[in-house]
């Protein structure tokens, strides 16, 4: 049943504390503050600083000239003395900022923090062993060109050190540079306090009431040695969109149905969460996760209802010529009538529809600029049940319930069925009867771990209730997501050498731009409007399609380009008139996910090919050409080496003489050469032909991905993927995959109703060879 809450505000939810910091030794830490310290400092002008090396000191001159550009730029800029009191904080002196810095430390993998631990100790002096001194002195100034430590710089020095790393032939630097930036930034956007009060940002509606929150009446178990055994017809790992489908389905069907999943349910009058709780309990990795060289970060829900929680409730379905290419490789379901069912299906069971839309700023950007340019666009259908949903924080969870998603539908029609669920369950392994010809799945095994006697999940697990779980089924299916189900599929056993492969990220490149508009852009909806115009630039269905993306701050700024201290603030100051965007890429060209050996998780092997960076460079300019044609005052791609585009201030017109009224039949002719340039503006093309010249790469470049997909490939034949075309894993019996992982490459558009569509068959398909067997054990 559905709970209301009468609440003015989320109920707060509370982090894990802090595990020991000793994984880096003082002095390393000491390394680590002073470059950090060095990309978000204290700004101050120099007559008033009272610490020389811990304060970057300005000339009064340049704080004037800096404060009159944020005064001319801004619709409400703040007076002099609060814009010098957010240029003086030091984000090192707050407990929230360095509380983000240690959780994120904590919650990479140890060869990630081994690594960085040994960059780190290159810029320490040891004065203990002369050799050792020499040899780390000669580290040093390898690294910093000084053979004093680091930390040991004052701010000029050490931000002068990061700056020129950007331009170092030896791609640690860089990579280091970048990393470090990173950091600084989406701490920054997180926890300054001025800079959330300056841009008027609020984690929830100032007439914030969660909606309704359905009653999840998870199983629970005794704290006993023994394996707790629990049999069912079905057992599905995962509840997000493919598992929760698939539990609707089956249920309804009249089977008997447990969903699992190690992620646990938060109601909505927990959501949305802060940004620190959310990336903790919502997504993978703690909302950190990196592809292996650093070049791609990804996000991916990691919770109860999975990426259904926190997607932007975007609803494209899959286009015909992808539909086709899936055909041609012997997917002929793809073509077929019964998948468009499908699509209408799923679609009109959450309410899909763009008829209620109310775009915000940035959407109509696209959607404006585009009919001025003559390219294709159009609102994105959204899984709001036909109302209207003019809510930013999404990706955060979505509190109103209005987001139709997993929590809110699928997974509370199950429940009605007959559906049980258990949330914080992590399963180790798929379990098989070898006493045939194949492998026949018969269940999953898995370790519980319960809530705490209070309901929270923020206390040691070790305090909690933890117990190994066997769940026995006649089919089970694996809906763990494009990132785990080919792991799991690993640890049971399976060989396949497509499981794991064939990974498609859809990587992004974003770009931010200014307005002289008051926008608060984390107001609205966060994906309402795409255009289409460049998503088939190889005339085979690869290229990028324009969208807005998440406006909350440490999303945009966490890779805005930093330059220099001064510069990125004075930036991050105006993020109330910005819109960020994104060109996202069908690619083409794939890598893999396995598991890390020393902790079991997903490690991601995937660079974007110079053929997607080819299409996602095209995409770029298109989303600078949209931002100058709506009237973008400043631009910015998200490639570090790149100025931003400035547009110049438009020349006052001369007052016309004075002469007899115009006949109002009359059509009043400019007679002067000067016609409005748009997109021509001689200085705008010529930065976007440095934009050209420059491309798209790493480290110079940023790219981002929301949507993973493909590493158990749906195929025609064992030789060429991991699950046939009714999902079942090919080496196997009764065990199926549910999830993006099925997709045969990329699908081009955001993925949830493909993805739910192919779930819809899938479940169908196992109802129907349920009722199969059991009519043939009846006749026996």
């Amino acid at each position: 049943m559905g709970v209301t809450h009468h609440l003015g505000a989320p109920i707060p939810t509370q982090l894990p504390e802090l595990g020991p910091d000793t994984y880096f030794t003082e002095t390393q830490w000491q390394v680590l503050f002073a470059l950090i310290d060095a990309i978000v400092p204290s700004i101050i002008v120099e007559s008033r600083a009272t610490d020389q090396k811990n304060q970057l000191q300005i000339s009064e001159s340049q704080c004037n000239e800096a404060y009159e550009h944020t005064r001319e730029s801004m619709k409400h800029p703040p007076d002099y003395e609060k814009f010098q009191q957010y240029l003086a904080e030091r984000p090192l002196d707050n407990p929230r900022f360095l509380q983000i810095i240690k959780r994120a430390m904590q919650n990479i993998t140890n060869t990630d923090r081994k690594q960085l631990g040994v960059i780190l100790s290159i810029m320490t002096v040891s004065a203990s062993v002369t050799d050792k001194l020499r040899r780390t002195r000669i580290g040093s100034i390898a690294a910093t060109g000084y053979s004093d430590p680091v930390y040991e710089q004052p701010l000029h020095v050490r931000e002068a050190i990061i700056q020129s790393w950007s331009r170092s032939w030896v791609n640690v630097w860089p990579i280091i540079r970048k990393s470090i930036a990173k950091i600084s930034r989406v701490s920054f956007a997180q926890a300054d306090p001025l800079l959330l009060e300056l841009s008027g940002y609020k984690e929830f509606a100032d007439d914030y009431r969660p909606g309704p929150s359905f009653g999840f009446n998870f199983m629970q178990f005794e704290p006993e040695s023994e394996i707790e055994t629990v049999d069912t017809d079905v057992v599905i790992v995962g509840s997000g969109c493919g598992g929760a489908v698939c539990a609707k389905v089956l249920a309804e069907a009249g089977y008997e149905v447990i969903v699992v999943d190690k992620g646990y349910h938060f109601p909505t009058s927990q959501l949305p969460m802060t940004t620190e709780a959310a990336s903790h309990y919502l997504y993978e990795g703690n909302g950190i996760v990196q592809s292996a060289n650093g070049s791609v970060t990804i996000l991916a829900g990691s919770c109860w209802g999975g990426g259904g929680t926190v997607n932007w409730s975007a609803c494209l379905q899959l286009q015909g010529f992808l539909r086709q290419e899936w055909a041609d490789q012997g997917l002929d379901f793809f073509t077929s009538q019964e998948f468009q069912n499908c699509q209408d299906r799923v679609s009109d069971f959450m309410g899909v529809s763009d008829a209620r839309i109310r775009h915000n700023h940035r959407a109509n950007v696209i959607l404006n600029g585009s009919k001025k340019l003559g390219w294709s666009a159009k609102p994105v259908p959204q899984n709001t049940g036909n109302a209207e949903h003019y809510c930013g924080n999404c990706t955060l969870g979505c509190g109103s319930a209005e987001k139709q998603g997993p929590t809110r539908s699928w997974l509370p029609a199950a429940a009605r069925a007959g559906a049980k669920f258990i949330e914080g369950f992590d399963v180790s392994k798929v379990l098989f009867d070898e006493s045939g010809k194949s492998k026949r799945a018969v269940g999953v095994l898995g370790k519980w771990t319960s809530r705490d006697n209070d309901g929270n999940v923020h206390t040691p697990q070790g305090s909690r209730i933890q117990r190994q779980v066997q769940v026995r089924a006649k089919k089970v299916i694996v809906a763990g997501g494009a990132l785990h189900s080919p792991l799991l599929l690993t640890r049971s056993g399976l060989k396949n050498p497509h499981i794991g492969s064939n990974l498609h990220l859809h990587p992004v490149a974003p770009l931010n731009a200014s307005f002289d508009e008051d926008i608060k852009g984390w107001e609205g909806g966060i994906l309402t409007s795409v255009c289409s115009t460049f998503e088939n630039l190889d005339g085979k269905g690869h290229g990028v399609r324009l969208e807005p993306s998440s406006m909350i701050p440490y999303m945009f700024l966490y890779e805005h380009p930093w330059r220099s201290a001064l510069q990125w603030k004075l930036d991050a100051l105006r993020c109330r008139q910005m819109n960020t965007y994104i060109a996202i890429a069908r690619d083409r060209d794939t890598g893999r996910v396995y598991a890390d050996p020393d902790d079991g998780r997903p490690v991601i092997d995937y660079m974007p090919s110079a053929f997607d960076r080819k299409h996602m460079l095209a995409g770029v300019i298109a989303l600078a050409k949209l931002s100058y044609i709506e009237g973008a005052t400043e631009i910015w791609p998200f490639i570090q080496s790149m100025p931003s585009f400035v547009r110049r201030s438009t020349p006052k017109s001369k007052p016309e003489p004075e002469s007899e009224p115009a006949s109002p039949n009359r059509e009043e002719v400019d007679d002067s050469d000067d016609i409005d340039q748009g997109i021509n503006d001689p200085d705008f093309v010529a930065w976007l032909a440095t934009i050209e010249r420059t491309g798209l790469h790493f480290p110079n470049a940023t790219f981002t991905s929301a949507h993973q997909m493909g590493t158990c490939r749906m195929s025609a034949h064992p030789s060429q993927g991991v699950v046939d075309p009714a999902g079942r894993v090919w080496e196997t019996q009764d065990l199926y995959v549910a999830d993006a992982s099925v997709f045969p490459s990329a699908s081009g558009v955001n993925p949830m109703i493909t993805n739910m569509a192919i779930a819809d068959w899938i479940a169908r398909g196992i109802a129907r060879e349920l009722k199969k067997e059991d009519r043939l054990k009846a006749a026996l």
